[in-house]
């Protein structure tokens, strides 16, 4: 058990709360790509792992996922979704300035930027938005206000939304936008982001925190505030970015929501929160180290399944919180199990839009560039910057498609899934069924689940292959595949 445990443990005995047991093998093998990659894992692994005999081996997989390029790809789309980047209305970044945007993200998280560094630079950052990515910051918001400025940085970095400040804090924050400017450029779509040059006298801002603060007409005022945000001690931005990272690997923040912090919205467990904080100034704001830090707890390493009913076991993490795979994870594992999908669409017209044919749409970089797929299982918009535009509830359409839909079928028949476990003259239909299992639930079946699988084939009188499809759309459907648990 490690310290994070203690403290969730010692909140859990404090209301009467047992802890769920640990999870498998299988379910923590699983669960791990899928919160750090977005993506299954390749059966042959599945095996390795679950005959593996190391005492360490979980903290080892995580070490090494965390090093793989997908996780730059699957954390870029989670930044992106609450940087808001998008092309078009009403983000207008236009897809030069969203594919620049987004490549810098991905090398930022690739890299392990500091966060403190990634949070000053994006807020500090003067030039074209084509050529100097961070500045899509602020041409990312709707509102160009000041006080629309304001709130973007608040929400993102604070974690708070500024409609619940009194209406002189808000003004008082507006002041370090206030002397950013937008100059078009002779390139269409281009603009230039930079404090005005004219500026000749001081700005008198107020920081949240009700500091007052005088900026002389030869400073930035946003790098003032970007100063002031980062600095040790800062209330609102080691927590904010800590319980973000916790609410998308355990499915809840600490403060609920997670980017609506304020005073009258206290954290379910104070100490839990405090210590993710330091821990976070204390490796250098190492992301990596954060994310680390929460993957090798008991805590999320527990099942899903709570030891006993208590009303509150999800909100205070008395077992691992089961939700729906994000849509872009969903389209992604249907590709790979059956083949290329639906084409993706913009709102912007060819040839600018730079749609992809087959690229994984966990790696999309732009918004505005969609499938009927991603739009009907909950892909967020990327207008607001809130974590609450991604919907991963489900819903009777999506059921629907996935037990009905013509197209799906479609694929199923062709699927490369099939061909693979199928193709295998000499391989008993027991081993059909086991790897069939392995591709898309990540575990072998249980000895029940392989006869029911071997009966119904000889049941039904199918061919080998259509016993095959049969099952893969059965195992497709189920909620151990669609959701994380």
């Amino acid at each position: 058990m490690t310290e994070l445990d203690r403290f969730v443990r010692d909140d859990l005995s404090a209301h009467g709360i047992t802890p769920a047991l640990p999870c498998s093998d299988a379910v923590f093998f699983r669960r791990v790509h899928l919160d750090i990659l977005g993506i299954r894992p390749d059966p042959r692994e599945v095996t390795a792992f679950l005959s593996s005999k190391e005492p360490g081996k979980r903290a080892a997989l995580i070490d090494a996922l965390l090093q793989r390029p997908e996780y730059a790809d699957y954390w870029a789309m989670k930044w992106c979704d609450i940087l808001r980047v998008k092309a078009e209305f009403p983000i207008n970044l236009w897809p030069n300035g969203a594919q620049a945007y987004h490549e810098w993200v991905r090398a930022a998280l690739r890299d392990n930027l500091p966060y403190d560094e990634f949070a000053r630079t994006l807020l500090a950052s003067s030039g074209s938005n084509f050529r100097v990515p961070p500045v899509n910051f602020y041409r990312a918001v709707e509102n160009r206000k000041p006080e629309g400025l304001a709130a973007a940085a608040a929400l993102t970095f604070m974690g708070t939304r500024t409609d619940s400040w009194a209406e002189d804090q808000r003004k008082g924050c507006a002041a370090f936008f206030s002397a950013l400017v937008f100059k078009p450029s002779a390139e269409w779509k281009e603009e230039i982001v930079m404090p005005d040059p004219a500026r000749s006298t001081p700005i008198a801002a107020v920081f949240p925190d009700g500091a007052p603060v005088e900026i002389p007409p030869e400073m930035d005022p946003r790098r003032v505030f970007a100063d002031w945000l980062t600095a040790p001690g800062n209330p609102w931005f080691a927590r904010a970015a800590a319980n973000r990272v916790w609410f998308w690997l355990l499915g809840r923040g600490i403060v609920h929501e997670a980017d609506d912090l304020r005073t009258d919205n206290p954290p379910v467990n104070p100490a839990l929160l405090a210590y993710l904080e330091s821990q976070l100034t204390a490796s250098g704001y190492d992301l990596r180290h954060l994310l680390r830090v929460i993957l090798n707890s008991a805590t999320y390493q527990q099942s899903c399944i709570p030891a006993a009913p208590h009303p509150e076991a999800e909100a205070r993490f008395a077992c691992y919180g089961t939700r729906r795979l994000d849509a872009e994870v969903l389209a992604d594992l249907f590709s790979t199990l059956l083949g290329p999908g639906e084409d993706y669409m913009s709102a912007v017209p060819e040839p600018f839009t730079y749609i992809p044919k087959y690229r994984p749409a966990v790696s999309l970089a732009d918004g505005s560039v969609s499938s009927p797929f991603l739009e009907l299982f909950g892909r967020p918009s990327r207008d607001t910057g809130l974590l609450s535009e991604r919907n991963n509830e489900p819903t009777e359409a999506q059921r629907l498609h996935l037990l009905n839909s013509s197209t799906l079928r479609r694929r199923l028949a062709s699927a490369p899934l099939i061909g693979r476990v199928s193709g295998r003259p000499r391989e008993k239909p027991a081993q059909a069924v086991r790897q069939a299992y392995l591709e898309i639930l990540s575990r072998p079946p249980t000895p029940e689940e392989q006869t029911a699988a071997l009966a119904h084939a000889e049941e039904t009188g199918l061919s080998r292959r259509e016993a095959l499809e049969d099952l893969v759309w059965a195992l497709v459907n189920t909620k151990e595949f669609l959701y994380r648990h």
